[in-house]
């Protein structure tokens, strides 16, 4: 089939998301302009840019996590793992603002070290994060969508020590959760290694596991 957004799909539910799939959940952490802490998952969300290290989430309507970040200049990503879907999906509900989703959700925070914002404790892994881009999205007719885009500089990294092997941060050990569209989500829980042809030496072909 070939279809066109603006005309409409015909189908049941739009195919967009699950074709950009999987994504990591961007699970952000915030304080409003009071202190009030706040947490929430997005599902459009990912790594921009390497040195320094970015990432950019987008708030589809100017919810709490982005206007929060966008008034205080900070956020913090926590790594949302099999293990913490329960509590992810739970700061999902829409809450009064100043209503902690930490509290209602019952999850533990633990602090920062160089933003305010507080992380997921439990978290195997999270990102300070400095806010230094924000934009209004346009569509092709520049017209705004209500949709925001924020873009963080990582200036601190928490890793939970059992999770570093050889060197390396252990991404199955982790089992990091990864949106699929509709309402599915996968976990990360095999990969496979392949060289470049620019890395050297002869070419790998994937290696699967097995």
């Amino acid at each position: 089939m070939f279809y066109e957004p603006r005309n409409g799909h015909g189908l049941p539910f739009d195919p967009f998301k699950a074709i950009i799939a999987p994504r990591p959940i961007g699970w952000i952490s915030t304080l409003d302009g009071e202190g009030r802490a706040n947490l929430a998952p997005y599902s459009f969300f990912n790594a921009v840019h390497s040195k320094p290290p970015m990432l950019a989430f987008t708030s589809e309507g100017f919810k709490h996590s982005a206007a929060n970040a966008v008034a205080t200049g900070e956020f913090v990503f926590n790594l949302c793992t099999e293990a913490l879907f329960d509590a992810m999906n739970a700061s999902s509900a829409a809450l009064a603002e100043g209503v902690s989703e930490f509290e209602a959700a019952g999850i533990a925070s633990a602090p920062s070290r160089l933003v305010k914002p507080p992380r997921v404790a439990a978290s195997p892994a999270a990102l300070e994060c400095r806010v230094v881009h924000h934009m209004e999205l346009k569509d092709t007719d520049g017209r705004p969508v209500d949709g925001y885009v924020i873009i963080g500089q990582v200036v601190g990294v928490h890793i939970e020590d059992r999770f570093i092997v050889d060197g390396r941060f252990d991404t199955v050990a982790a089992r990091p959760l990864a949106r699929c569209g509709y309402r599915d989500y996968s976990v990360v829980s095999s990969m496979f290694e392949a060289l470049r042809p620019t890395d050297g030496g002869a070419y790998l072909p994937a290696q699967p596991d097995r």
